[in-house]
């Protein structure tokens, strides 16, 4: 069994204005919801995540 593919860089700080992990760019929803998706819903919103973290703020 291969291990879930993961955005976490170990660096779990929430962005207060911008609610996202400051590590992996992530909501508290997607990271409370992570186990629960399936890798194709996991890999969406990884292929969201570096634009998302360009625009924070």
């Amino acid at each position: 069994m291969s291990a879930a593919s993961s955005p976490c860089v170990k660096i779990c700080v929430i962005d207060p204005v911008s609610r996202l992990c400051e590590g992996c760019g992530r909501t508290l929803a997607e990271i409370a919801q992570w186990g629960r998706m399936s890798e194709p819903e996991r890999l969406a919103v990884m292929a969201r995540l570096a634009e998302r973290l360009k625009t924070r703020g």
